[in-house]
């Protein structure tokens, strides 16, 4: 049987790498880059530069802790709309390479590349894989690391031994022959296997247990007896290089949603009524993207003294543009704030209920005055007027512009 041929394709320093593209005189110029917030805001680490995290800098650090560590270093807020753009150009790259493409995240996809090897010869599998990522270097600008073997666990671990970060020293490509994933396997940690996560860990130190070859020795029985007979026979499957979990499309998006932390407490509703359309244009934006409408609108809003509450509305006819989403957001919220009128640290929005955009429609000049759907829970009086076409053939409008010209070329008024 011909061994499968996986591979781990993980964007090296991700956000970082796009927050520079997006703006090279700044972000661009700077070594020391933490991707984020702003100085002084109330934000978390999203990612920082390889010379930022010599300083000690790590991921959901808050910012004030990271800039401590590494004053002179320049934090930039997270730029969603360039991030989700680059994702999805990477992914039509390696979708030329093979059909069986799985994202994994925003930043890493698995591909299935076997039974490729008549149409790639005479390169060697790590030959496909330097060319892979030439290619989306090329057309994107983002390296990548690429990892592969047999199986989605082998290439996900041989992907972090590919990475050029000091203390590795890859090359971008790391290729575990068929036939050496056990041996491989003898170099690594437990707490590197995905799935072993903190409290396993904690559990396996308490028996001793902290590399692959500690857990080997011990004999099945022994194991079983410490762990649980399916824990344990999970763990040393992995330990021993065996994964037969197949590369597979990720299953549509049950949701898009878009959040943010307000720098200090927002009291005032119109403020937040502002920020909350600029998230629900994003929101939309993606949903047309992906050629999705949808029936259920969530607004989140997070108070100051940290107590999350949510406000959900379904209508009957799915929705995609921004003035439609927008003002059914913008409702849910003045319902939460009538229920609790405090300031607001966190304010979000999410789409739900998704369903494939139909066909595209025809603008007529004239077109009648839509029928109002009425959110559930309220009265057709009181309700949101449903999407009309003019609302739609605006949005995409709007998107044709960006495309073009930038997301700063054309933004809603007030």
């Amino acid at each position: 049987m011909t061994p499968r041929r996986i591979l781990l394709a993980d964007a090296d320093a991700f956000f970082v790498a796009v927050a520079r593209l997006a703006d090279p005189e700044g972000a661009g110029r700077a070594p020391l880059l933490i991707v984020g917030g702003r100085p002084n805001s109330r934000g978390v680490v999203c990612s920082a530069s390889y010379e930022t995290r010599a300083y000690g800098v790590r991921s959901a650090m808050p910012i004030a802790q990271a800039l401590r560590l590494c004053p002179d270093a320049l934090c930039v807020p997270v730029p969603r709309a360039a991030c989700t753009t680059t994702s999805r150009a990477i992914g039509a790259v390696l979708q030329r390479f093979t059909p069986v493409v799985q994202a994994a995240s925003i930043d890493e996809w698995y591909l299935d590349l076997s039974g490729t090897e008549a149409l790639y010869a005479p390169e060697t599998f790590e030959q496909t894989a330097q060319r892979i990522r030439a290619t989306v270097h090329h057309e994107t600008g983002i390296w990548l690391s690429l990892g592969g073997g047999t199986s989605k666990l082998i290439a996900k671990l041989a992907a972090e031994q590919a990475k050029p970060r000091a203390g590795i020293g890859g090359n971008g490509v790391h290729i575990i022959p068929e036939g050496d994933e056990a041996t491989f396997m003898r170099g690594r940690a437990l707490a590197e296997i995905p799935g072993v996560g903190p409290k396993l860990q904690a559990k396996l130190a308490s028996l001793g247990l902290a590399q692959v070859p500690d857990l080997l020795a011990v004999d099945p029985q022994t194991l079983t007896r410490w762990l649980g007979a399916r824990p344990a026979a999970w763990l040393r499957e992995r330990c021993l290089g065996r994964h037969e979990a197949p590369v597979e499309g990720r299953a549509p998006a049950k949701q898009v949603s878009r959040e943010t932390t307000f720098d200090r407490d927002i009291a005032d509703p119109r403020a937040i009524a502002t920020t909350l359309r600029s998230l629900a244009a994003r929101v939309a934006s993606e949903l047309r993207a992906d050629r999705l409408t949808a029936r259920t609108i969530t607004v989140k809003v997070k108070d100051a003294d940290f107590t999350t509450r949510l406000a959900s509305t379904t209508v009957a006819d799915p929705v995609e543009s921004d003035r439609a989403i927008a003002d059914l957001a913008v409702t849910l919220f003045a319902r939460l704030r009538r229920a609790r009128t405090v300031p607001s640290r966190l304010i979000g929005v999410a789409c739900g209920g998704l369903v494939p955009r139909p066909d595209a429609e025809q603008l007529g000049l004239f077109a009648p005055p839509a029928p109002r759907s009425a959110p559930r829970g309220e009265t057709a009086a009181s309700a949101v007027p449903a999407e009309r076409p003019e609302d739609r053939a605006v949005s995409r409008a709007v998107d044709r512009v960006r495309e073009r010209f930038g997301n700063k070329a054309i933004r809603y008024g007030v």
